[in-house]
């Protein structure tokens, strides 16, 4: 997989995106994009779920060398924990130091309306596949780097952007939560809940990579109001929100490299 990409561009990049549900448009953004579908790359899989164009754009940002992924794999899938962090294994192997995360999630709180953005500083597995014990939550170091959160919070300020931070709870799908589920993970100090991201963070950071965690808050978790949930909503939200977000994201990529 890494001399595939090797022999396509001239491009080496040490900042890397992993883009959610809707999110492609961002790479919109960016000059003398070079895109793979991922069906091309040997032995890489493909993604399945709508909102996901399934490609690898590589090109630059205001002149900064960038990845992005266009679409992740979920356990949900049918994946196994190795294939959902394929991306972030090809992003290590290419010389990436500096990860992206970026996700849609439903909310967790009444005050967390869609259309929020949330920096991760926290995370819970919630999935409960190999204990059913309490999940713990992880904040910060190493798992969150402190100095990336601090950057995101400033270029968020710079551009009049509300932010906020919190802790973003990994579960199974691919059904959307039950209301009792979503209970008691806001029991627990969820802010956040979807169905990825977990995986990579934890790649990312046993491969050394600094992580930043992003969530665009596209809906409600079920029980919060009374609404039914829908892959269209979080769609139609990405969407929405698409020039904050790639506006942020913009600013962010910046000051990684001052």
């Amino acid at each position: 997989m890494k001399q595939f990409i090797i022999d396509r561009t001239e491009i080496r990049a040490s900042i890397a995106v992993v883009l959610g549900s809707g999110m492609g448009g961002f790479c919109d953004r960016m000059d003398d994009i070079i895109s793979i579908p991922y069906k091309d790359i040997p032995d890489y899989p493909e993604s399945t779920v709508r909102g996901h164009a399934g490609e690898l754009a590589i090109g630059s940002l205001d002149n900064i060398p960038l990845l992005a992924a266009k679409g992740r794999f979920h356990f949900y899938e049918g994946y196994d924990i190795q294939t959902i962090t394929l991306p972030v294994q090809l992003f290590h192997s290419l010389g990436i130091k500096s990860l992206i995360i970026t996700n849609a999630a439903g909310s967790l709180k009444p005050d967390l309306r869609p259309g929020s953005l949330i920096i991760i500083d926290s995370h819970m597995d919630c999935t409960f596949r190999t204990s059913v014990t309490e999940p713990e939550e992880y904040l910060g170091t190493p798992f969150h780097d402190p100095a990336y959160i601090k950057l995101a919070i400033k270029s968020a300020n710079k551009i009049d952007l509300s932010i906020t931070k919190g802790t973003y709870c990994w579960t199974l799908g691919p059904s959307y939560e039950t209301p009792a589920e979503v209970s008691y993970i806001r029991s627990l100090g969820g802010d956040a809940v979807g169905m990825s991201t977990v995986p990579e963070i934890q790649a990312a950071t046993e491969l050394g990579m600094k992580v930043l965690g992003i969530s665009t808050i596209t809906n409600y978790a079920a029980g919060i109001i009374d609404k039914p949930l829908s892959h269209d909503d979080v769609i139609k939200v990405s969407v929405q929100v698409k020039d904050d977000f790639t506006n942020l994201l913009t600013e962010i990529i910046k000051g990684m490299v001052l």
